[in-house]
């Protein structure tokens, strides 16, 4: 995610040279095709680029908003699960009581270690976003339950039943009452909305065909602008096509920038950061020793 207010011209050019270079190129190639073949013969009428620079503007716009839709609904489901997850390590560092059979150090553990594996639903989700396999979540896991959940296609939903069984488990030896276990229960229901929206967005592929024919259409509004201009300034027509076409160009790749919310991209949300802020405050709390430090921006540009 972008974190600077100022955006560097270098990371502008890195970023459009190319694409600025062959929208130049086609202006030309359209303006010598005007000069040296049709000029004698036809004239582009200036209703047609009119029209549909209008038609573009509004197609690009949509896109645009939807790429925006997607990337915000994705911020907010991991906001949502910020709060959650200090929700679930709060209810299980002061629910569940001491009794006979589990007390003190006992207690402790249990109740650190559900907090521990919350961490590792965390990072197992952030993994199949991104579709890395780093295993980071393992660090964060007993052997005995990375080996029930080594199978399983769908990890950080595995963790979530784990957690389950483990409720049940406290349920059953009184560790909590029954509000509790209900209260508990329905943090582990949000962990899985909020993991079910942000599968939804990353299974759900954008039409390709707005992309594609959004593309097509930009290149015929550069040659019919250009062949409409000619006649009434002649080579400059090369120099304001190249203009026109390069705002239209980077006006859909800033909507096709944030369309993939969870790319590891600088316009991608920062799940890396997320994920690490959650870490470090539920360590925290339960006052862990060792804490990682948070993630630092690349380039004070953006974090990912």
């Amino acid at each position: 995610m972008i974190i600077t207010h100022d955006i560097r011209l270098s990371r502008i050019i890195k970023g459009t040279w190319k694409n600025t270079i062959f929208v130049a190129v086609t202006c030309s190639m359209a303006y010598f095709f005007y000069w040296y073949f049709i000029q004698y013969h036809f004239e582009m009428p200036s209703i047609i680029p009119t029209i549909l620079g209008t038609a573009l503007a509004f197609f690009i716009g949509f896109n645009n908003n939807q790429s925006y839709d997607r990337w915000w609904e994705a911020r907010k489901i991991w906001g949502a699960l910020v709060n959650s997850s200090r929700t679930w390590a709060r209810h299980i560092l002061h629910f569940p009581t001491a009794n006979a059979r589990i007390k003190g150090q006992h207690l402790e553990l249990l109740k650190e270690y559900a907090i521990k594996r919350h961490i590792a639903f965390l990072y197992a989700l952030k993994e199949k976003l991104r579709g890395t396999d780093d295993s980071e979540y393992k660090k964060y896991l007993i052997q005995s339950d990375i080996d029930i959940i080594e199978n399983e296609s769908n990890k950080h939903n595995a963790i979530l039943s784990l957690q389950t069984m483990e409720l049940k488990t406290w349920r059953k030896e009184q560790l909590i009452d029954g509000f509790e276990f209900l209260e508990l229960n329905r943090e582990i229901t949000r962990f899985c909305d909020e993991m079910g929206k942000a599968e939804r967005i990353k299974n759900t592929v954008f039409p390709t065909s707005y992309n594609y024919y959004t593309k097509a259409f930009i290149w015929l509004f550069n040659i019919a602008f250009t062949l409409a201009v000619a006649p009434t300034v002649g080579w400059r027509a090369i120099l304001f096509g190249t203009i026109i076409g390069y705002v239209f160009h980077t006006i859909h790749f800033i909507g096709q920038a944030i369309l993939n919310p969870f790319e590891p991209i600088p316009t991608g949300i920062p799940l890396d950061q997320i994920t690490r802020s959650i870490e470090i405050n539920l360590l925290e709390m339960i006052h862990e020793e060792h804490i990682p430090d948070p993630v630092s921006p690349i380039n004070d540009e953006y974090v990912m």
